[in-house]
């Protein structure tokens, strides 16, 4: 069993006292004994006499009472000084690392060791810059990706609006649309932007109810149809139609969108997208695979955070913003559910939603509750 804090404070009191009660009695012994002694050597020589018994009875308890509050003194100031520093020490030190934290200096650590209250405290402060470095290493790398996202678009809306100003172009068609693109895409960022925001809100709430999933899904495959059949890539999908989930329907589509659309960008033309749903003991299963380049193994546990893209050469207009997978991963576990990503040849998205319980089922767990 661990040593806490209040159990080593509560010996060290303890063992003061006793320590106090063994001096006294030692010293309560050892004068009344020596006075004794000098008693009897001195009765052997005048007699016997009560006057003198009684004052070496009150200077052994005078003597017992100045040696114990001297110890005692001397003991209560070692082990103040001794249970002082071991205490202020390590907050002392905590002190210091905090200050750090507050100019910024995230690397900054407590070095205590122990499975007291103390060392548990340093921990928790050496997870919380742990904590607060990751974020502020996101918030540079995510400062850094915003600008370089709105750079692109802006750099080439300026470029062309300055070449139709001086005359240099003409404003024809294709370079309008080519600006109403740009354009797009800085709305689209900019909509990503304010979802992603508003899922990781804490008052960002799902409007579930029950549905079929193959409905969900048939809508979704028929939003993307037509990129896919321009792209010439075939999509399948194949649903229980029996299956049903408690789920978020918009919210559900987004995620399948988002998930066809990625696939649609990283499959060559001719090529195969596959969706499915079914139903399992305890979950549901949906999974959408490709027949893509795929996605290098180290790259892997990197796919859904925030403005990543596995080809580093790959443009917007290719790879996207970066942020849907991160939405993705975010909708999936907002509805309880989770979502893991494979690649070897092409790459799979294997989304698991909890399963729908029947009237019968939630009686018994109730019951069970109960």
């Amino acid at each position: 069993m661990n040593r806490r804090l209040y159990s080593r404070l509560a010996f060290i009191i303890i063992g003061t006292a006793v320590g106090i009660v063994v001096v006294s009695s030692a010293v309560l012994l050892f004068t009344t004994h020596y006075h004794f002694q000098m008693y009897q050597s001195q009765a052997s020589v005048i007699g016997h006499d009560l006057i003198e018994l009684n004052y070496h009875l009150e200077l052994a308890l005078l003597q017992t009472i100045l040696w114990t509050c001297f110890v005692s003194i001397v003991l209560a100031i070692v082990l103040g000084f001794y249970v002082a520093k071991r205490i202020s020490s390590p907050l002392v030190h905590m002190k210091h690392v905090a200050e750090k934290m507050t100019v910024g200096e995230w690397h900054a650590r407590v070095s205590l060791s122990g499975t007291d209250e103390l060392a548990e405290l340093g921990r928790s402060i050496n997870t919380l810059a742990a904590q607060l470095q990751h974020q502020e290493q996101l918030r540079v790398t995510m400062t850094e990706n915003i600008a370089h996202e709105l750079r692109t678009p802006l750099t080439t809306l300026k470029s062309h609006m300055r070449a139709l100003e001086d005359g240099i172009w003409e404003p024809t068609p294709s370079r309008i649309h080519t600006c109403y693109e740009e354009i797009e895409r800085l709305t689209e960022l900019v909509a990503e932007l304010e979802d992603l925001n508003q899922l990781e809100s804490p008052g960002f709430q799902l409007v579930r109810k029950e549905v079929r999933l193959a409905e969900v899904i048939a809508h979704a495959v028929n939003l993307v149809d037509a990129s896919y059949r321009e792209k010439h890539v075939r999509l399948d999908y194949s649903v229980d139609p029996d299956v049903r989930a408690l789920i978020d329907h918009d919210r559900m589509i987004q995620v399948l969108v988002n998930l066809l659309s990625n696939a649609l960008k990283f499959t060559a033309e001719h090529g195969e997208v596959n969706i499915s749903a079914a139903e399992e003991l305890t979950e549901i299963r949906i999974v959408v695979e490709d027949s893509g380049e795929g996605i290098p193994p180290e790259d892997l546990p990197n796919v859904f955070e925030r403005f990543y893209r596995a080809d580093k050469s790959r443009s917007r207009r290719i790879g996207g913003s970066g942020l849907g997978l991160t939405i993705v991963k975010q909708l999936i576990a907002a509805h309880d559910g989770r979502i893991k990503v494979d690649s070897e040849k092409g790459t799979t998205f294997t989304i698991r939603l909890p399963k729908l319980l029947s009237e019968s089922t939630q009686v018994l767990q109730k019951y069970k509750v109960d």
